[in-house]
This record gives C-alpha cells, sequence and structure tokens, in this order.
C-alpha cells in the first residue's frame, strides 16, 4: 500500500520526510522515494526501489537539503517494481508529484493530451500526470511559485 508525506518548514525537511516514510513501512511496498528543494533551486530527486533504509542511505550521501519535500512509498499496481516507476515523477525539472491509487478516467486525460499534440513514450500513470499539470498551469496566466 502507498504512502505520502510532504513538508513545508523553515528548516531542512529530509529528517522528517525519512521518518514519515519509516513511521508508513508496515503498509508493505517495493519502492520510496524523496524530493526536496529550496525555493529559488532545482528540485532534487532520489528513489529507490527495496527498503526506506536504502533510500535513506542515498539521500544522506546526497547531502543536499530543502525546506519543501514530498515523499512516498509506492506498492506496484502498474508497471513493475524499478526506480523509474518508483514516484516522486518529476517533469522539466520543475513539478514533483506523487499519487496512491489508480487513476480511473486515465485513459480520458491521455486521450486529450495525445489531441493536444503531446507524445508519450512511458506506460505509467504519473508521468503523463505531470504534463496534465503543466497543461493546467501553463494555461493560466500565473501559478504558485515558491
Amino acid at each position: 500500500m502507498c504512502g505520502i508525506v510532504g513538508v513545508i518548514s523553515t528548516r531542512d525537511v529530509t529528517p522528517i520526510l525519512l521518518e514519515g516514510l519509516k513511521r508508513l513501512e508496515y503498509r508493505g511496498y517495493d519502492s520510496a522515494g524523496i524530493a526536496r528543494f529550496n525555493p529559488g533551486a532545482e528540485i532534487e530527486r532520489i528513489r529507490r526501489v527495496g527498503k526506506v533504509k536504502e533510500l535513506e542511505t542515498a539521500v544522506l550521501e546526497s547531502q543536499g537539503g530543502g525546506s519543501i519535500g514530498i515523499a512516498h512509498t509506492r506498492w506496484a499496481t502498474h508497471g513493475v517494481p524499478s526506480e523509474g516507476n518508483a514516484h516522486p515523477h518529476m517533469s522539466s525539472d520543475s513539478i514533483a508529484v506523487v499519487h496512491n491509487g489508480i487513476i480511473e478516467n486515465h485513459e480520458e486525460l491521455r486521450k486529450s493530451l495525445t489531441e493536444s499534440g503531446y507524445t508519450f513514450t512511458w506506460k505509467p500513470t504519473p508521468r503523463w500526470l505531470l504534463i496534465w499539470c503543466i497543461v493546467i498551469c501553463s494555461s493560466r496566466k500565473a501559478c504558485w511559485k515558491p
């Protein structure tokens, strides 16, 4: 079963995100990931197949940090357990997204994006969800920017 942890703080959110994922371990999962950033900087994303401990090791080795972050544990319902299918997914290095469950109307949304000229080279749901977010954001005059 998947789990999501999100934090906005005035201090580094890394320890809070990792602790949150550890508290979700009892639910079962096959991969885990984290995305974090400071306003004005690029998003740093790290994902691993396996236990949160493996992700924690990679995160601590990166020596990065951030005041905003999101983390996810994934149980594969679509696609195989792999680092590429682990969340968070990113687009344009400016949006990171995670989600739980199955998006029931994904075929209609994907069709709409295809008709708008987007080309898909992947199958798992979250990646095209990123494009949907970008389409919505770019159709508005202003999107939230930290």
